[in-house]
């Protein structure tokens, strides 16, 4: 017994007309990649085996890569990781049914990019600036660089603590430069989770494309001014799946 299909939903974009974007379909079929529309309002689809998508590397890879093909002729809705229909009109009949917000939707990314920056310190760097500039750090690493360890146990305690705390302000202090750089220049920020102790900003910015050489430029500088203790992690391009408040 054959497996039943249905249409795997990429994104949305804006178009009067039906449009294919090669055979790439996620599943490994090499499905054609296509529109389904409602009005100028079109869901990128592709046939797939009604089943549950996991989500492997392969398969979010095969995803965003046609989100990205769809990204170099139109602005797009990005749309949430296995969203999966039964058929045409159930796809039109969600068009339908969230028309006018769509609309609205698509009319907000228009013209515009989502980026990414990740900023993380260099530790042994970012750890000899917090003993240059703290006193009380570098005078009791001192104190207790000649003496046995069962001696410093509890020095080196408090010498973890402080330069814990110190790297906490560092980090602080850095986060504060990087975004009163970057911010002006997006009209949208949003700061995400950071990982580990020594990353300092994890952001996405909603950028006009107008400005996006201007941002480039803004990331440089950072880079050339700071680089020798922080490393810059910079994404352009991507889709504004943080900026996409819309619920299917």
């Amino acid at each position: 017994m054959s497996q039943e299909n249905g249409l795997y939903l990429y994104c949305i974009i804006r178009s009067s007309e039906n449009v294919s974007f090669g055979n790439i379909g996620i599943g490994g079929r090499a499905d054609e990649v296509k529109t389904v529309g409602y009005n100028d309002i079109n869901a990128v689809v592709s046939l797939v085996p009604l089943m549950k998508y996991e989500t492997s590397r392969e398969n979010m890879m095969a995803h965003e890569l046609v989100i990205e093909r769809v990204m170099r002729d139109y602005a797009v809705l990005p749309l949430r990781f296995a969203t999966v229909m039964n058929d045409e009109s159930d796809v039109k009949q969600l068009l339908k049914v969230k028309y006018d917000r769509l609309v609205e939707e698509l009319e907000k990314m228009e013209g515009k990019v989502e980026l990414g920056i990740k900023a993380i310190a260099k530790k042994e760097v970012v750890f000899e600036e917090i003993l240059l500039e703290n006193n009380d750090i570098r005078t009791l690493k001192e104190k207790i660089q000649n003496l046995p360890d069962e001696k410093t146990y509890f020095d080196r305690i408090a010498i973890g603590q402080m330069v814990e705390n110190a790297l906490k302000e560092e980090k602080k202090k850095y986060r504060k430069i990087i975004l009163e750089t970057l911010e002006p220049v997006a009209l949208e920020m949003k700061e995400n989770k950071n990982f580990g102790d020594r990353m300092i900003v994890n952001a996405s910015f909603f950028v006009d494309k107008e400005r996006e050489s201007q941002f480039d430029d803004c990331v440089n500088e950072l880079g050339e001014k700071y680089g020798d203790k922080i490393i810059f992690k910079y994404v352009g391009g991507i889709p504004p799946y943080s900026f996409v408040n819309l619920s299917l």
